[in-house]
C-alpha cells in the first residue's frame, strides 16, 4: 500500500497530454511521401514501443534521416493541434515541485520530440531527470531504473510511475516500483489498464491530485 511519496515519475504522451493525434499526425505526413503509400492509424500505433527514430526506420527504412528530419519538422508545425498540457497538469506539478516533491519523466519519445512539447508548455524545469526512448524498442524499464538512480531513491516504495499505457504498468512492475494508471486521455484504453491492477487508477487529473495531495502533505 503506497502510504508517502517523495517523488513522482510521470509519461508524457497520453499522461501529461493529449499529444496521440499530433504523433500520428505528423508520422503520415512525414512517412507517407517517402514510402509513398497510405498509412492506417492502426498500422502507426502498431509500431509504437521505440521512439519515432524506429518508426520511421520500421515504415520508410529507405529514408531514415529524411523521415526523422520530416516527422520532426511536422511534429513542431503541427503542434498547435496540442497547445497545452490537459487542464490541470501545470497546477499539478507546481503543487509538488513546491511541496518539495521531487519530479522526473520517463517517456518513448525521442530526445527532440520531448523537448519540442515540453518547450511548448513550457514544463521542462519542474522535471529533474528526464529520460527518453530508443529507436531500437521500449526501454521504459531502463529509464525507470536510471531515474530512481539519479534521484538517489533506495526505497522504490517513496516514488511512483503515471502512465496511460498497459506497458507503462509493466515497466512499473519489473522495476517494482508503483504505479498511477492515467486513464484521463481519449485515447487511453482504461479497461486495458484495469485488467492490470495498477496501485491506482484515475480517471481524471484532479481525482489524481487530489489523491496525491493526501498522500504527500498530510504528512509534511
Amino acid at each position: 500500500m503506497i502510504k508517502t511519496i517523495s517523488t513522482v515519475i510521470f509519461d508524457l504522451d497520453g499522461t501529461l497530454a493529449n499529444t496521440l493525434p499530433l504523433c500520428i499526425r505528423a508520422f503520415r505526413a512525414s512517412i507517407e511521401p517517402l514510402a509513398n503509400r497510405a498509412l492506417s492509424d492502426q498500422e502507426i500505433i502498431a509500431t509504437f514501443g521505440p521512439s519515432e527514430e524506429g518508426t520511421i526506420m520500421k515504415l520508410a527504412p529507405d529514408h531514415y534521416e529524411q523521415g526523422v528530419a520530416d516527422y520532426l519538422a511536422h511534429y513542431k508545425a503541427f503542434h498547435d493541434m496540442c497547445p497545452t498540457a490537459f487542464d490541470g497538469i501545470p497546477e499539478l506539478l507546481a503543487m509538488l515541485n513546491a511541496g518539495g516533491v521531487a519530479l522526473a519523466m520517463v517517456t518513448g519519445k525521442g530526445p527532440a520530440s520531448t523537448q519540442i512539447t515540453l518547450s511548448q508548455f513550457r514544463l521542462a524545469e519542474y522535471f529533474r531527470a528526464i529520460e527518453t526512448g530508443s529507436p531500437s524498442g521500449p526501454v521504459k524499464a531502463i529509464g525507470i531504473r536510471k531515474v530512481l538512480e539519479i534521484l538517489g531513491i533506495n526505497d522504490n516504495n517513496q516514488a511512483i510511475y503515471v502512465g496511460d499505457a498497459p506497458s507503462d504498468i509493466i515497466a512499473s512492475r519489473e522495476v517494482g516500483i508503483p504505479v498511477i494508471g492515467a486513464a484521463w486521455a481519449e485515447t487511453t484504453d482504461a479497461r486495458a489498464l484495469e485488467a492490470l491492477n495498477p496501485d491506482a487508477l484515475f480517471y481524471s487529473v484532479a481525482d489524481f491530485s487530489a489523491w496525491l495531495q493526501n498522500r504527500i502533505f498530510t504528512t509534511l
